[in-house]
């Protein structure tokens, strides 16, 4: 008995002006009902009858196969594409923002500036992006949004995304990181029902090449990056084993890693209360000293380094 297995393909005209079929996808080996239901059907509004009803296209220089819905047949040559833009990923990243319930924990933080911008809809766009292409706010401002379905989902057609507003909405996140952590691991631990006794800490560093500024943390220091001659800034971060972020901070470039960790025990303490938790770590993070304190507290400490 013979078998039928059916792709998905894309015809293109080498360079050879040889026509060529790249594989869009591979459905396998699909039956008779599988085939008609992976053809493309359309509701069409018939304005004289006041119905809906089913169509087919298919394209006009081939036969379609018996189907239970009217076939409409399409002149792909005369087909244009008019401003194509990326719709799956930006409803995609709307999805996973409902899940973690996260509009709902912004919407009573981030308002409505007098001028009428919706914040809310600033910082959407701006996590979407960073989910999807992560970038400056620049790209982001000049091409990205506009090429993508962020302003069809915002039901902000044709509206351009000012630069200074990305800008100004992250400062305006700021306040609110404490309160953030603190609702995420709620709803961490309520979808994924993830543990939080064992933590990962560590330090990393990023360098600016830019002239050393006379304020601020960007500092010189000692260079992960094979870069003492740029300042830089110390990013300490706390997660779980799968990978979900607690606490960060970002220190000054000149911070010396060993400094670090009696702050950070106290600040996961202040923020989720003690338990009983290990501390995983660089051997070059924690003094003989501090080690020695996380032993010999009321409520002891463990520690893998």
């Amino acid at each position: 008995m013979a078998k039928s297995y059916w792709s998905i393909v894309e015809n293109r005209r080498g360079s050879s002006q040889r026509v060529v079929q790249r594989q869009v996808l591979y459905l396998g080996e699909i039956n008779d009902s599988q085939k008609t239901a992976w053809c493309r059907c359309i509701e069409v509004f018939e304005e004289p009858r006041g119905e809906w009803h089913q169509v087919v296209l298919f394209p006009e220089d081939r036969q379609a196969p018996e189907l239970a819905h009217e076939v409409v047949h399409v002149r792909l040559s005369e087909l244009q594409v008019k401003r194509p833009r990326q719709w799956g990923a930006c409803w995609l990243s709307g999805e996973l923002r409902q899940q973690l319930q996260l509009d709902d924990f912004w919407r009573e933080r981030l308002g409505v500036s007098r001028e009428g911008t919706d914040w809310l809809d600033v910082l959407k766009t701006l996590v979407s992006y960073r989910l999807i292409s992560p970038g400056s706010e620049w790209p982001l401002h000049r091409e990205w949004y506009l090429h993508s379905a962020m302003t069809d989902l915002l039901g902000r057609s044709g509206e351009a995304m000012e630069l200074q507003s990305l800008y100004r909405c992250q400062d305006k996140l700021l306040a609110h990181k404490a309160a953030l952590f603190s609702f995420l691991r709620e709803r961490w631990q309520e979808l994924f029902h993830a543990e939080f006794e064992v933590l990962l800490y560590d330090l990393t560093s990023t360098y600016f090449e830019c002239d050393p500024p006379t304020s601020g943390k960007r500092r010189f220091g000692y260079s992960r990056d094979k870069r003492p001659d740029c300042v830089q800034v110390i990013i300490a971060l706390v997660v779980t084993p799968d990978g979900l972020p607690l606490a960060y901070e970002v220190m000054a470039g000149n911070t010396s890693e060993k400094t670090t960790l009696k702050s950070f025990l106290g600040k996961i303490e202040k923020q989720y209360g003690q338990a009983k938790r290990v501390w995983v770590m660089d051997r070059g993070i924690p003094t003989e000293e501090q080690l020695k304190d996380m032993r010999d507290a009321t409520s002891p400490v463990a520690y893998l380094s």
